[in-house]
């Protein structure tokens, strides 16, 4: 193995022999060229990762684009919708009864 700072150059034979160990080594940001036969032929690194920039509040609706808001009603409807699946409420009389009797100071 040939270390040049965060990129460490390997055949295929040493991947192999400590595979686990690379890929945890990976995963913590290190490079790898593998080499066959002294020629690249791989690069194990973490996958590149997608960002959107969005700093303003502009920013976000214009990524969000023609995303449809919930109309008139939606909340009515995923109430009811819970209702349906949750099973119904039993009043509980002690809760009644210490809404009605209880004080505060």
């Amino acid at each position: 193995m040939a270390d040049h700072g965060k990129r460490t150059t390997l055949s295929e034979h040493e991947l192999a022999k400590a595979l686990s160990v690379i890929l945890d080594r990976a995963n913590h940001g290190e490079r790898f060229i593998i080499e066959r036969n002294g020629q690249q032929i791989a690069v194990l690194s973490l996958p590149a990762v997608e960002t959107v920039p969005v700093t303003t509040d502009q920013d976000l609706v214009d990524l969000l684009g023609d995303v449809h808001m919930p109309g008139e009603g939606f909340a009515d409807d995923i109430e009811a919708a819970r209702a349906s699946l949750l099973p119904p409420r039993i009043p509980c009389q002690f809760a009644r009864a210490a809404k009605t009797s209880v004080r505060v100071r």
